[in-house]
């Protein structure tokens, strides 16, 4: 056992030996040591992403993110969820959804109602918006969406 490991070796080719800069003119890599001449790169080292005094590309981009200020902020609920907690002939609003504890808080454009699941009585719902799907599906149970 011993005297296989003691023969182990890298397979040929895959370790490279580094190059040893400023060590002598014969060596191909002496005297500037592949810095070239003069400079502030010569002398010191610079740090990564260094653009010469210019202000770096890291520092020029923005950093959080895109914010659309006309985008619409929905709060959304499920159809199935509507079903499950309402009867037939009720009145589906935003006071009504709060109460029943399906939102916790009404987003600024409102109540989208979302056409995920069955809805099998017929209620009113008001809301902001609504899917293609939902209305569908509310109006098959014999129901009434209304855009408020």
């Amino acid at each position: 056992m011993a005297n296989e490991l003691t023969f182990l070796s890298p397979a040929p080719g895959s370790r490279k030996t580094r190059m040893r800069v400023g060590r002598g003119e014969g060596s191909g890599k002496g005297k500037t040591a592949g810095r070239g001449t003069k400079g502030q790169r010569a002398r010191g080292s610079l740090s990564a992403g260094f653009e010469g005094g210019q202000t770096p590309l890291h520092r020029r981009l923005p950093k959080r993110g895109f914010n659309n200020i006309f985008a619409k902020r929905y709060t959304e609920v499920r159809i199935d969820r509507i079903a499950a907690h309402f009867a037939a002939g009720d009145v589906v609003d935003a006071e009504a959804l709060k109460v029943r504890g399906l939102v916790s808080k009404v987003e600024a454009d409102g109540i989208k109602v979302l056409g995920n699941g069955e809805i099998a009585c017929a209620v009113t719902v008001r809301a902001a918006a609504f899917t293609r799907s939902a209305v569908a599906k509310i109006e098959a149970a014999g129901g009434k969406a209304e855009v408020v």
